[in-house]
């Protein structure tokens, strides 16, 4: 338990006791004993404490009195002797606010000391086994600069949730099969035919990308016209074999550059070759699920608070989209995941009400399937909008963007916001070099840490190649504003994880490396650490460590260097 744990508990068990008592004393009804934990939120101005509970405003109507007058029968049979409480006032209309005697922080070294690089890890998920699915594009081309934010959005998110406890995997689903790879193929014959000198078109729906007239271009060179002593279909079939496997390597080649990885890759086709969507049918088919009307079977999504039913089977027998979403969904479920998240693009919103549908036809809580919808990303350069790459004339593509910024500055750009919110993405500030950069802002704090901790190493004030400890220092010297606002960030830490978790939402840790980054900032322009006092030196290299400690965890999760010299 950390210590922050144990002030939560300390605060929550004497707001518990003191209703117990106050019932008993006959000053508030019985149905006011709680049947919940004690609400508890940290007020958003200090000078209302560091806690403060709502508890008398929300058993206003059980209790039928006064929120104040709630709130202060009980404050008056709240006990504070022995706990880390210091002050307990009531504020507005019965809010209680807790004020904590400053000395509980200094039990935060020893929490970080003990767990060192699990410091955060909270059991929030108890070992549920989850899928987090991200990225998932098209394998017709390279992937773009909204691949990329979703791509980090998955990533931070799946550290996030195996650091609070769960059994994550990762996955990344190939779009390989339906209409899509059809007219794939036939762009690659018309680019193949176009090398070869024919004046052929590229389908007006098909892939016009650069890419695919200089991959055609080296199967022409070498191998000549071989390929047209094929038929059509034979040749196109080969072609977009071929293609796939090429550039599904360069997307894992990409995303592996990026620092992202997947435990595994799902094939689509898999799903039309091996039977299953035709057994997913049959299932919704023997639940009910399933209608026929015009020549076609329909999902009964309205069933499950769809808008409208859904074709899943065409009349000409070919299956829709939906119908292998709803049969790799099941698989997921097969495989035994307690709980499924993907991780959309901004186009497949209206999507998510269809699927939650089917996954409930299926037979599951729709509740089990989340979904993350991933903002576009506006690229800005000098002030101006950045349209198309100078490359190939398109979208700008995810490695230009790492080419021009680098992996970190590019990872923590596309993680500072909610991922449900519009980013605007600064080129010219996520290359430079300067404390306007959040990216470098942050890692100049963990190098400035290793700093420290190199010169008290030369001055001989600790061991070359050591780490301060808090055994036999004084820990209790920190008490200046800038020590103690450090160390109450360092506290949080493990509660930023659980409310991160608990809602989805990665771009806290972003927010939360930068705000450590800046009280450490802030700690180091407000005092000196190396001093002339032995003790109050050993106390501040302690901070500093820890601190270097918690930073380094933060950065491993964002997936972003921590570096000790910039």
């Amino acid at each position: 338990m950390y210590i922050l744990d144990e002030v939560k508990n300390q605060i929550r068990l004497g707001v518990r006791a003191a209703i117990d008592k106050a019932v008993k004393a006959g000053e508030l009804p019985e149905a006011m004993l709680p049947d919940a934990q004690i609400p508890l939120e940290v007020p958003r101005e200090e000078a209302f404490g560091d806690w403060s509970t709502n508890i008398a405003l929300t058993s206003a109507k059980v209790a039928r009195m006064a929120p104040r007058q709630i709130a202060e029968i009980i404050v008056k049979y709240l006990e504070t002797e022995g706990t880390y409480i210091a002050k307990v006032e009531i504020a507005g209309p019965g809010f209680i606010n807790f004020h904590l005697d400053p000395r509980w922080l200094t039990r935060v070294v020893v929490d970080i000391e003990r767990c060192g690089a699990n410091y955060g890890r909270v059991d929030l998920g108890k070992g549920q086994k989850l899928q987090v699915e991200f990225v998932s594009a098209n394998p017709t081309g390279p992937l773009h600069i909204g691949h990329g934010r979703g791509a980090v959005v998955g990533s931070v998110l799946a550290n996030l949730l195996a650091a609070a406890g769960y059994d994550v995997q990762k996955e990344y689903y190939i779009n390989d099969a339906g209409n899509q790879i059809k007219n794939f193929g036939l762009s690659l014959d018309a680019r193949y035919r176009q090398a070869l000198g024919q004046d052929v078109p590229v389908p007006e729906d098909g892939y016009h990308g650069e890419d695919l007239r200089e991959l055609m271009a080296e199967v022409a060179a070498e191998h000549g016209d071989y390929y047209l002593s094929l038929s059509d279909q034979e040749r196109q079939e080969l072609f977009i074999k071929m293609a796939l496997e090429r550039k599904l390597n360069d997307i894992k080649n990409d995303l592996a550059e990026f620092g992202v990885t997947f435990d595994h890759w799902f094939s689509e086709s898999s799903l039309h070759e091996s039977g299953a969507i035709a057994e997913t049918i049959k299932q919704l088919q023997a639940n009910g699920n399933i209608y026929e009307a015009d020549g076609a079977l329909w999902l009964k999504s309205t069933a499950y608070g769809d808008d409208k039913d859904r074709v899943v089977i065409r009349e000409n027998g070919v299956p829709t989209y939906l119908a292998a979403d709803l049969a790799y969904h099941k698989n997921k479920f097969d495989r035994g995941f307690d709980k499924v998240i993907n991780i959309w693009g901004a186009d497949h919103h209206g999507y998510i009400p269809r699927m939650k549908a089917g996954v409930a036809a299926l037979g599951r809580n729709p509740d089990d399937l989340e979904v993350l919808i991933v903002q576009l990303v506006n690229l800005i350069r000098d002030g101006q909008p950045v349209m198309m790459s100078k490359r190939t004339g398109k979208l700008v593509t995810l490695a230009e963007v790492i080419e021009e910024v680098g992996k970190d500055a590019a990872r923590y750009f596309f993680i500072m916001r909610s991922a449900d919110s519009h980013l605007d993405f600064d080129l010219n500030l996520a290359a430079a070099q300067t404390d306007e950069n959040p990216v470098f802002y942050i890692q100049y704090a963990h190098a400035r840490i290793a700093s420290i901790l190199r010169q008290a190493a030369e001055l001989g004030i600790i061991p070359a190649g050591s780490h301060p400890q808090a055994a036999g220092v004084n820990v209790q010297l920190l008490e200046t504003p800038s020590e103690r606002a450090l160390l109450k960030k360092l506290a949080f830490w493990p509660e930023e994880v659980r409310i991160a978790a608990a809602n989805l939402e990665p771009h806290r840790i972003a927010r939360y490396a930068h705000e450590l980054a800046g009280l450490f900032h802030s700690f180091y322009n407000a005092v000196r650490v190396l001093t002339d006092d032995p003790q109050l030196t050993a106390a501040r290299l302690v901070l500093v460590e820890v601190t270097g400690v918690v930073l380094r965890v933060v950065l491993e999760m964002l997936g972003i260097s921590a570096p000790e010299r910039m």
